[in-house]
């Protein structure tokens, strides 16, 4: 059986490029380009053959299939040859019940994706491993790439410094100054890429990448590059192998420069039309009231869109007020009875300890979508009897200052209804009872 994709204008300008041309817009009409696979191709193997392959694949523990994204591989990038690609084990990730915090927010059927359970800890590795093996088979092809590039708010930036360290070719890093965690600055340090600290915020990063990677010798990993959506599509496609071949009802997920959620469409409607899936669920994107262009675009029914100045947010990695994806969004929002909700700094932060109170360690975004999840409920948009998945796009563990100031006080949080500090006692078993 013969795969094939290709790179094509999300515009239907009907312009077509190969997946290892440098171009990350249409010269048509300036539309983002999409990786678009041969379906017809795809289809000569059973919907049921594409299970057991696919459940085989996801009992190894060794080689390129072991990896979730690559597990995937006749969907994701074809031709990429095998000794180019560059895996550090990403995807896979669990898939949770969270029943105690679903009865606290009215969704019975409550599951998390922890997506942060991954090398550099986001779904951002998802994306990367695609990428940057693409990269990596042109230099091998004798391309003269000298280095790939990205704006980040923190997690786009630790996943492409890990995988291109792993493939030994340099990586370039423009970060908005003081808008990232410690956390997540150091990954890209530790990892040796070069960190360019811009006195600018995330939007403004993003224009300065734009323009440094007309330069063809500086490839462009930002998620306007349609192999990021590539690996990123993997995450709902495990979720519904996960549920046994079942969509859930709903999927909620952060939204910020707008690439996870048109990720997620693809995969999705990628596995309906191939015959997996009979169904496809809703989807619910979370947004912060302090950067929330995509909201008030949906507000209008998306008749009008109008980025924003992004303003300081606890959850900084969706800061930004210009979503490059906007137009895939829109599409796939539009294909999944989607809705936008946003979240307010307080509520956010309240979620977050909440739901740390029944094991979870979660990071600011989730909580963002863990909110938003829970006003749909409150207002009957999402039922009780409806499975809900939500998806926790990085590690708590690299938010956890933000975690120390909510419970030791010094959080702009007013309420720190969960905060939880230790108490100093004297060391004796007495004063332990007494404290008990």
């Amino acid at each position: 059986m013969k795969e094939n994709s290709w790179l094509e204008c999300i515009r239907g300008c009907g312009v077509k490029h190969a997946i290892d041309e440098m171009i990350y817009q249409c010269e048509r009409c300036g539309g983002l380009l999409d990786v678009v696979h041969d379906v017809e191709a795809l289809k000569r193997r059973p919907a049921l053959e594409w299970k057991e392959l696919f459940a085989q694949r996801a009992g190894l523990r060794t080689g390129i299939f072991a990896s979730g994204v690559w597990a995937k591989k006749e969907w994701v990038c074809p031709q990429v040859p095998e000794h180019a690609i560059v895996s550090l084990n990403e995807g896979n990730t669990p898939l949770i019940p969270a029943p105690r915090l679903g009865r606290q927010i009215g969704i019975p059927e409550l599951w998390v994706k922890q997506c942060g359970n991954s090398h550099s800890g986001s779904f951002k590795d998802l994306g990367m491993t695609v990428l940057v093996s693409v990269v990596n088979a042109m230099i091998k092809q004798g391309r003269a790439i000298k280095a790939i590039a990205c704006a980040s708010t923190g997690d786009t930036s630790a996943a492409l410094a890990a995988y291109a360290a792993a493939a030994g070719i340099p990586a370039i890093i423009l970060l908005p100054h003081a808008k990232v965690s410690p956390e997540q600055l150091i990954q890209p340090l530790a990892n040796g890429a070069r960190v360019l600290s811009l006195d600018t915020d995330f939007d403004g990063c993003m224009r300065v990448v734009q323009e440094l990677t007309q330069d063809p010798a500086i490839y462009l990993a930002n998620s306007m590059n349609s192999l990021r959506m590539e690996g990123q599509k993997t995450v709902g496609i495990e979720i519904v192998q996960q549920f046994g071949w079942q969509a859930p009802d709903w999927i909620v997920l952060p939204a910020g420069n707008l690439g996870n959620v048109s990720a997620l469409g693809k995969g999705l409607l990628l596995m309906l039309e191939l015959g997996l899936i009979d169904r496809l669920p809703r989807i619910a994107c979370a947004q912060v009231q302090n950067a929330n262009p995509f909201y008030l675009a949906y507000r209008s029914g998306f008749k009008n869109y109008h980025p924003v100045v992004a303003h300081a947010s606890l959850a900084s990695a969706i800061q930004i007020g210009a979503p490059v994806s906007y137009e895939r969004a829109v599409k796939v929002m539009q294909r999944f009875a989607g809705v936008v909700e946003q979240v307010g700094e307080e509520e956010l932060a309240e979620l977050c300890a909440l739901a740390d109170r029944s094991g979870l360690y979660c990071c600011p975004q989730t909580g963002v979508a863990l909110d938003a999840a829970r006003s749909l409920a409150t207002q009957g948009i999402i039922k009780p009897n409806e499975r809900v998945v939500v998806i926790s796009t990085a590690n708590g563990l690299k938010f956890s200052q933000m975690k120390t100031a909510y419970h030791a006080g010094r959080s702009d949080v007013r309420a720190l209804k969960y905060r939880n500090m230790p108490v100093e006692i004297e060391a004796s078993v007495e004063a332990v009872m007494k404290n008990l």
